[in-house]
């Protein structure tokens, strides 16, 4: 056991001592001095030494500690940018979170046998729960595409660029994927095994909630009202809009999917829920509790998102159109990548697992409905002259159509 312990203490103090030089290296732009291998090493021997209390295997050690780490990776970044410090506080936040991927995806990876002796005294005794099917995927999501993301927007933020579309899809994603995740725990078999460090889940949801509020109500990256453009794309009948018709189907379908899910969800006796639980997706009835509460977030918030997409791409000028979407695509990603990684998962149990007959069916039902919201949102972002507000001017009438800077896009 202690050398459990010491391999957890090594490599979690690794991990920050090539955290610090990659974020110094790669932007040495907001140092206001350089740090030396003194600073570095006492670093280094603190956490060391801090990460030892951890070997005591006791519930409340683990949350202390682990709230004491966030608090030390936050003054870290602190003080080293105090000289050029960002203005948007998000930047602390995503390199805050960056630090705890690295702990998710190693999570991932011993519970799926890759790698040994990392993470065994917190799997007993920190997040058991972890160890599902569902928890193995949501934590190789957070410790992969959250990694990628948080990189990406904290490069974004040094270099002073806008990040707002990357951001709404990060806060979709990790809203879903902590709602899920906190409220499963409770209402699933779990729910008699809550240890301390449950409570540092609320972080974590807590963010993103907060980050959604923040990048929706600041300035768009793009222009909301356009000229000669916006009208004519605005002007043509649904039936020359071939894209939108297959969007249109597609959403329609995916609604239907949802409803049905849900119902299944919520015990309906309907004879449809009946059938396509025992025959197609047993998995929603995992003792775990995870599909079951992801079903009801879907029927409950996607469902009137999908609904309200349906009406943006018949109804002209719905500026709210490009913000959504991306962050419902984020969201219903997250969702169902940790969905069908958890009914394909070997942890999952037999009795839970998709028929064989049925197997292609399901897992090609479920994939479409991943893809829909990132399609709609691919197209809002692709060719946006339909959503938005037509200003009138003196002579516009009349004019003939042709490309004007005030719906000409930048990327961003």
């Amino acid at each position: 056991m202690n050398t459990d312990c010491g391999k957890v203490r090594t490599y979690i103090c690794i991990y920050i001592y090539i955290h610090i030089y990659i974020y110094i290296s790669i932007k040495d732009s907001l140092l206001s001095k350089s740090i030396s291998s003194e600073i570095v090493l006492k670093i280094w021997i603190f956490s060391y030494d801090t990460l030892t209390f951890l070997c005591f295997h006791r519930p409340y050690v683990i949350l202390e500690i682990g709230v004491a780490v966030l608090v030390i990776v936050f003054l870290f970044y602190f003080l080293i940018t105090r000289g050029n410090a960002p203005k948007d506080f998000l930047f602390f936040v995503f390199a805050e979170f960056s630090f705890t991927c690295i702990i998710d995806l190693t999570s991932a990876l011993e519970y799926d046998g890759i790698i040994s002796g990392f993470m065994e005294f917190y799997q007993k005794t920190g997040e058991p729960y972890l160890g599902t099917s569902y928890g193995i995927m949501m934590c190789y999501w957070d410790g992969i595409a959250h990694f990628i993301m948080y990189l990406m927007m904290i490069s974004r933020i040094t270099d002073r660029k806008a990040y707002r579309t990357l951001g709404l899809f990060w806060a979709g994603s990790l809203c879903a994927n902590m709602s899920v995740f906190i409220v499963g725990i409770v209402a699933g078999k779990y729910g008699s095994e809550i240890h301390p460090a449950f409570w540092l889940n609320f972080l974590f949801l807590l963010m993103p909630v907060l980050g959604a509020i923040v990048l929706f109500t600041r300035a768009k990256d793009r222009p909301l009202i356009g000229g000669y453009n916006a009208q004519h794309a605005q002007s043509l009948k649904l039936i020359w809009r071939p894209l939108d018709i297959i969007l249109l189907v597609l959403l329609i379908a995916a609604m239907a999917f949802t409803i049905l899910r849900g119902l299944v969800a919520l015990d309906s006796p309907l004879e449809a829920c009946s059938i396509y639980l025992k025959q197609y997706e047993p998995y929603l009835k995992d003792p775990v509790g995870y599909p079951r509460v992801m079903m009801l977030h879907l029927f409950f918030y996607a469902l009137p998102l999908l609904g309200a997409f349906v009406y943006g791409l018949l109804k002209p000028g719905c500026t709210w159109m490009p913000d959504w979407t991306i962050f419902l695509a984020g969201a219903m990603i997250q969702c169902q990548w940790s969905h069908i990684g958890g009914f394909l998962h070997p942890r999952t149990t037999a009795p839970y697992r998709i028929p064989s007959d049925a197997f292609w069916l399901v897992l090609a039902a479920n994939l479409v409905y991943a893809a829909t919201p990132v399609l709609v949102a691919l197209r809002v972002y692709s060719n946006p002259y339909f959503f938005l507000k037509i200003a009138p001017f003196p002579g516009q009438t009349g004019l003939p159509i042709s490309e004007e800077k005030d719906t000409k896009y930048k990327l961003k």
